[in-house]
């Protein structure tokens, strides 16, 4: 039987019942190579030379596949149709072929499928073809691009910028976004405007509304009325005139659906929508691309099959009628800038499979296809026909004109089913005006001005990022997810009510990079890299070549930093964020001098944990620190005093918000009461009550059934928490530290103690240093208090003026004994192996100045 590969053990089901049992479908459960996760992986000074290693995971299925061959040596390998698709054949061919699965002669084919159904399955096994070398080269330009930014910048990052963790190529482009907006709202400044709406009655009765447009025989403008003093000028010259309907205008206009969906508007869809993330919104879009529902769901193409144009248009007629079904099909010209990489839109694979119909979806997946097939069908209905009607109302003496507007739906079209961005059913009576006459009076009722402030721009949702990048060419359908994940797994980003809110850390990222690495986070440089890569799958572009003209600039920003002190990066990251950690207090005074001392410069500082704040030159004379967001600059303040009569406080300090009783003894050491505010309190809403609340922690539970020992409930430096003994187990809600009961405490404490290591995860060594002398390996990690050297359980902090990119193995080797209080003792051998030779130390290679950093591992 033939072999025939797909990704997914899912996918690989539901095609072996379409092929039958004369074919043999394996899964290769994605990805089965990529480049170890050390510097050296790509070699920019070798051809771009690139090191493959097969995942351990993926071996077995390897095996399983090469095994399945010997049978019969036929390979079909049937992959997703697109770049990451084609890259995972050119894989699992170049590892076959190492392994000496394949013989010289053995057939290899590529067949490629929009949608697993079987008509498609079936005709696709009738036209093979071999591997698309073009689309692999894009994908290995983009893998070493992403690599190489990965394993070179983020050493700089983290030797320059103590704290910060790995950049990536379009990861730190989309930060420097959400970034730059948030910047945008802090600087905003509201301005006042008014306008004047009036209430008027037709002579039969009638009520209707209209704004004022012209004063004074001036149009008017947003801003012309700035005040309420001008705002209420206008409502006298309102009310001191009759007045007369002008004109009455009725015209008739149509709208046009929106395109079918491609995964850049299926994204944005369904965050506006239903409440789905791009990441959730991939995930129940590959099940239904796998269960046979929908078509490929990665693509940026709108054009449609004409088989399905056609079944849609047909079960438009059977569900609503034909007076829905436009008289021609409709055509959508698709923007994809490659053929080669450019599908259907993403839609239904059976148009009249309703969403009602499907059953053993997953809520999610039954919410996306609804959005999917309406969306399918909307796009191949009749215009909606709509009649817009403009009211002029004038002054007797032509002094005010006001004007009144409506619209009516006449036929619904499209918008029966589907409308982008707002609710789905639409009030035809919505905005319909009585009838007016021209040239009869209009009674006036009431005439009320009203005050608006011009508005900050919106943070960005994942919506509306996607949207952004999108027009800005940044990033490609598959990749947005992915970006918008990264972003916050890295704790750059945080996302609450569905906003995109840059933490502290990434703001100092994009500093770091604006000034030091201007290209890697430039629009029109990133847009342009991408059109390059589109170039090269297009066949238009040597990849190579593209890989060449980034390396030559970007190596010589590399080197530009070599020599950087921290020093000197943070007092320019401080004159770049000035406007943010440095507000001006409006009284002329300098916002960098020390509030406490009145004499130290302010300045930012970092911490090994990541964490940035602002503290005083003066130091330690002088001890102020305060956080780095710009809310929390605010000046100390009492909330009001306890039972006893003692000052509580919010205060802000190097680590965030805090309330703080009382103030501290000069003549003691002792500190006041102090507690930091739950991770997303804000400063501003914090209240006596609650303040008191947190300062009453460790909450006692009560006393464990077991061994009578406390159960204490409290907040910590990694949120809220109960514990017994020394046992912690965490709560999801601050607020279950007030409400939690013995029951639940008891509960969570149990299954914290059956499951200590839950939820970990080992770290991945960022460099293998050498065998320690006494046995076991040395390795370089990266953790939350900057990098270190493991040897079994001992973990040595390097000190601050140690290169990581550069630590030698005898480096490490005195970090370890002097973190374990004792110098390395070699093992003594074995009796029975003292009379061998002993065994030569292989000669010592000079070290390359690579630095081993943390990639992305998103390939872009």
């Amino acid at each position: 039987m033939p072999v025939v590969v797909v990704e997914s053990p899912a996918k690989a089901k539901t095609i072996n019942k379409y092929l039958g049992p004369d074919y043999n479908v394996l899964a290769s459960y994605g990805h089965i190579r990529d480049l170890p996760s050390k510097d050296g992986s790509v070699d920019p000074d070798n051809g771009f030379e690139m090191i493959w290693q097969v995942d351990s995971k993926a071996a077995p299925h390897v095996r399983a596949i090469a095994d399945a061959l010997k049978a019969d040596p036929k390979l079909i390998l049937a992959t997703d149709p697109d770049r990451e698709g084609e890259a995972i054949s050119w894989h699992l061919l170049e590892a076959l072929k190492k392994r000496r699965a394949l013989k010289g002669d053995a057939p290899v084919q590529r067949v490629v499928f929009n949608a697993i159904t079987k008509s498609a399955v079936t005709d696709a096994m009738r036209q093979p073809r071999g591997i698309d070398m073009e689309l692999v080269e894009a994908y290995l330009a983009r893998r070493a691009l992403d690599y190489l930014v990965g394993f070179r910048l983020s050493p700089v990052l983290w030797r320059k910028l103590p704290g910060a963790k790995s950049a990536g190529r379009v990861q730190s482009v989309a930060l420097r976004l959400i970034v730059e907006r948030e910047m945008e709202i802090e600087a905003f400044r509201a301005r006042e405007y008014w306008t004047v709406k009036v209430e008027l009655e037709t002579p039969r009765g009638d009520p209707f509304e209209a704004r004022l447009t012209e004063l004074d025989g001036k149009k008017l403008d947003r801003f012309d009325l700035g005040d309420e003093t001008a705002a209420k000028a206008a409502v006298a010259a309102i009310k001191a005139r009759a007045l007369k309907i002008a004109s009455v205008e009725a015209k008739p206009a149509s709208r046009n659906p929106s395109p079918p969906f491609m995964t850049s508007t299926l994204q944005q869809e369904a965050s506006r929508k239903i409440g789905l993330g791009a990441q959730a919104t991939m995930r129940a879009a590959q099940r239904l691309y796998e269960a046979g529902h929908i078509t490929y769901m990665r693509t940026d193409g709108i054009d449609m099959a004409p088989e399905a144009v056609k079944a849609a248009r047909e079960a438009i007629a059977a569900r609503y009628g034909e007076s829905y079904v436009p008289k021609n099909p409709r055509v959508y010209k698709n923007k994809a800038k490659n053929a080669q990489e450019a599908h259907e839109c993403i839609r239904p694979t059976v148009m009249t499979a309703a969403p009602d119909n499907l059953k053993g979806l997953e809520p999610d997946q039954a919410r996306l296809y609804e959005l999917i097939w309406k969306r399918t069908l909307a796009s191949q209905m009749e215009s909606a026909r709509l009649e817009r009607t403009v009211v002029e109302v004038a002054g007797a003496d032509g002094g005010v004109g006001l004007r009144a507007t409506g619209q009516v739906v006449k036929f619904d079209g499209f918008l029966r089913v589907y409308e982008e961005g707002r609710d789905d059913v639409v009030d035809e009576e919505e905005g319909l005006l009585p009838e007016i006459l021209a040239g009869e009076g209009a009674d006036q009722k009431a005439v009320i001005p009203l005050q608006h402030f011009t508005q900050p721009p919106p943070q960005y949702t994942e919506a509306t990022l996607v949207k952004r990048m999108e027009e800005l060419g940044i990033g490609r359908p598959s990749t947005y997810a992915s970006i918008i994940t990264v972003i916050q797994d890295r704790e750059y980003v945080r996302k609450e009510k569905g906003r995109l809110i840059p933490e502290d850390k990434g703001r100092l990222v994009i500093a770091f990079l604006e000034n030091y690495f201007k290209r890697i986070v430039n629009y029109d440089f990133t847009a342009s890299l991408e059109a390059d890569l589109d170039d090269v799958s297009g066949g238009r572009a040597e990849w190579k070549a593209v890989l060449e003209r980034f390396w030559k600039n970007f190596s010589a920003d590399l080197e530009a930093t070599s020599e950087l002190r921290i020093t000197d990066v943070l007092e320019t990251i401080n004159d770049v964020l000035a406007p943010h950690i440095f507000p001006d207090p409006g009284d002329g005074s300098d916002p960098r001098l020390c509030k406490a001392c009145g004499m130290g410069r302010l300045s930012l500082k970092t911490a090994r944990s990541g964490g940035a704040f602002i503290g005083c030159s003066n130091y330690p004379d002088c001890r102020y620190t305060r956080s780095l967001g710009g809310e929390e600059a605010a000046e100390d303040r009492v909330l009001g005093q306890d039972e006893y009569g003692v000052d509580v406080w919010l205060k802000s300090g190097r680590f965030g918000p805090y309330v703080q009783l009382g103030e501290q003894d000069p003549g003691s050491k002792e500190k006041p009461k102090r507690a930091s505010l739950p991770k997303g309190a804000a400063p501003q809403e914090m209240t006596l009550a609650r303040a008191l609340e947190l300062l009453s922690l460790p909450r006692l539970v009560g006393k464990h059934p077991e061994d009578g020992e406390p159960i204490e409930a409290a907040i910590g430096r990694f949120g809220p928490y109960v514990r017994h003994g020394k046992t912690y187990a965490n709560l999801k809600d601050p607020d279950d530290v007030f409400t939690i009961g013995m029951n639940r405490a008891v509960e969570l404490i149990a299954v914290k103690r059956a499951n200590p290591g839950r939820g970990r995860t080992a770290a991945t060594p960022l460099r293998e240093l050498g065998e320690h002398p006494s046995g076991g390996k040395i390795n370089l990690m990266e953790g939350r208090y900057g990098p270190y050297v493991k040897w079994e359980k001992v973990n040595a902090t390097l000190p601050k003026e140690a290169d990581p990119a550069t630590l030698s193995l005898e480096a490490a080797l005195e970090l370890i004994a002097a973190k374990a209080g004792k110098t390395p003792k070699k093992r003594a051998a074995p009796k029975k192996a003292a009379k061998k030779p002993a065994k030569k130390k292989p000669a010592k290679k000079p070290a390359k100045k690579r630095a081993a950093g943390d990639a992305e591992g998103v390939v872009e």
